[in-house]
Formats: structure tokens, C-alpha cells, sequence
């Protein structure tokens, strides 16, 4: 049993080692109840589906492997925190294959929407078909395992804006503060919805004035850009309640609090694979308390008015609810 990054991963401490791979157990449920009215028709706007690999089979390039987590103990996370609406996002373990996450979608039917992975040859009829199934985005992960190129990130940026230009979709972006800061131009005069995944991958240590968080915010403030404050433990290490995202999260809701939505990153998957283990042995999903969690947007906006935008409003207009 140890900690990383404020998380405590109890359930190593209950593994069970299998032809040396790792059998856990299930993903986080709530512990703690919501603490606060969660508005009628909220959206937990970043979630992914892990689907039995024996029928969803993971990219072979994947750089970790999560544990499972289907759409069963979605709905019953969602239950537990009173939340009706969801987006699935496609994880980067299975490269451009949507297939996982239209089986979760299909699932909740009419309250879920889905963000995708695509690439250069997948046919517009593909992305047609995932369009009448609830797609909305596509994502591009412009800052992989801490390693980016400014250069190509804008390059990337920009071929999925001229892609998407045409059918109505947004763009979601994993990505870090310092190439928040060369892609902005782009980002101002991009003809559709922009998002960021994760506070912009700004980290709490460095506080506001850590560089690149002032365009994140100029780009918020002037309605670019959707923020999503999602996925706290990726940006604190002061878990389970992490005080130190709470500046962070203010500053984007005050500087548009009609930009910003919020999400579980449920089953939150540790996305780097520990030293001295493989990409392919299964690494154990974080065990966050999502009630707790949740929890927080009230500290984060405490006007109720405020909470409806961030978990109503925007992801209605956002993601055609």
C-alpha cells in the first residue's frame, strides 16, 4: 500500500499476481455522500469505459493498460452522485478504435454524447456513423508522457481544425501549459468549440502565475476556449480533497464561468505505467471517492446558479443535449 500523486492505491495491497500479471478490484464507487443539490439534467462531462479486452482489444502501442470498467458500475456511480448525463471520451489505449466507448454510449442512451479518437485515414463515413451515435468531439493528445514539440503540436492542431471545420464537431485537447501558450493563436481563431482536458494540465504546485495559465485564462475569458475542471488528482498531490486545485478552479470559473464544465475522469486510470513494468501488465486504477470529489465543485462555486452552468448549461450547449 503506498501513495502517488495524493492517491492512496489500496488496492495493491489486495492484488493477486497471475502468470505475472495483476488481477484487481473494481473500479471506485462513491463513499462519501454529495453534499449539496446537484441540478436536474448535471453531466459528468469526462468519463471512459475499459471494456472486456477479450471484445474491445487495446492499441498495441498503448504505453499502459487499465484495469476494467464498464458501463454497469457507470450507472452506478452516476446513481450514487445524481448525475443523469455523461460523455465518454476514448482513451489513448485504444488508439482510434471508438469502439468501447459507443458500446458505453449506447448504454445510457439519450443521456450520453461521446468524444472520439480519430486519424488521417479514418473515412468521413466512419465519423458520419459516430455523429447519429452521439459523437460531438473529436480529442488529440498533444503532450504524451511528458514530451512535446510546440511545432507539432500547433501542426496537429491545425489538421484537425481544417477536418473538423465542416461537420460541426469540437476539439478536445490533452495537453500542457506551455503549449497552451504556442498553440493560443490558433486556439482565438479557430472557427469551432475548443476544450481543454484537465485544467489545461496546469499543476497546483505552481500556483496562478505558473507560466501559460494566463493565456488558459485569456482564452477562457474571451469564450475560445471550454475548460474542463476535471481529474484533480492529475493536477495535486494534496488528496483526497486537494485544497491546492481549489485557486486554480476559481480563477477559471471566475474568468467564464460559461466555459468551464466538470468531470469525474472516471474510472480514473493512472496513465503511466510504474518503473520496471511492462505498457502491457495491467496497472491498478486509482481508487478516488467521487462523492468527495464532487464535493468540492461547492467549494470551488458555492452560487448554486453558478454550479447549474457548470454542470447543466454548458455541457447542454456544448455537447447538443
Amino acid at each position: 500500500m503506498f501513495t502517488r500523486r495524493g492517491v492512496l492505491l489500496s488496492s495493491i495491497a489486495g492484488a493477486v499476481v497471475l502468470n505475472n500479471r495483476f488481477a484487481f478490484g473494481k473500479a471506485a464507487q462513491p463513499a462519501t455522500p454529495v453534499n449539496f443539490e446537484v441540478p436536474a439534467d448535471a453531466c459528468d462531462c469526462h468519463t471512459h469505459i475499459h471494456g472486456d479486452p477479450e471484445k474491445f482489444p487495446f492499441f498495441p502501442g498503448r504505453v499502459y493498460t487499465p484495469e476494467p470498467a464498464s458501463p454497469e458500475e457507470m450507472v452506478a456511480l452516476h446513481k450514487a452522485l445524481g448525475i443523469k448525463r455523461v460523455v465518454i471520451v476514448t482513451p489513448s489505449v485504444y488508439g482510434t478504435d471508438n469502439s468501447a466507448t459507443l458500446f458505453g454510449m449506447k448504454a445510457r442512451g439519450g443521456d450520453a454524447r461521446g468524444v472520439a479518437v480519430i486519424d488521417d485515414k479514418t473515412p468521413e463515413s466512419e465519423l458520419d456513423a459516430m455523429k447519429a451515435a452521439g459523437i460531438r468531439g473529436m480529442r488529440i493528445n498533444l503532450a504524451t508522457s511528458g514530451v512535446s514539440d510546440p511545432a507539432i503540436g500547433k501542426q496537429r492542431l491545425q489538421a484537425a481544425i481544417e477536418r473538423m471545420k465542416t461537420r460541426g464537431w469540437h476539439i478536445q485537447m490533452f495537453t500542457n501549459l506551455p503549449l497552451v501558450s504556442s498553440i493560443k493563436d490558433v486556439v482565438a481563431s479557430a472557427p469551432m468549440p475548443l476544450v481543454f482536458d484537465h485544467f489545461g494540465g496546469a499543476e497546483a504546485k505552481l500556483g496562478l502565475d505558473q507560466p501559460g495559465f494566463a493565456d488558459l485564462l485569456d482564452l477562457v475569458k474571451t469564450g475560445k476556449a471550454y475548460v474542463k475542471i476535471s481529474g484533480a488528482y492529475r493536477a495535486s498531490t494534496q488528496g483526497p480533497d486537494y485544497p491546492d486545485v481549489a485557486p486554480l478552479a476559481k480563477a477559471l470559473i471566475a474568468a467564464n464561468p460559461e466555459r468551464i464544465i466538470w468531470g469525474t475522469d472516471w474510472p480514473h486510470p493512472d496513465s503511466v505505467t510504474p518503473a520496471g513494468r511492462k505498457p502491457t501488465e495491467v496497472t491498478p486504477l486509482y481508487q478516488i471517492d467521487d462523492g468527495r470529489l464532487l464535493n468540492q465543485l461547492a467549494v470551488w462555486a458555492p452560487d448554486a446558479g453558478i454550479r447549474k452552468k457548470i454542470l447543466v448549461d454548458n455541457p447542454a450547449r456544448l455537447y447538443g443535449f
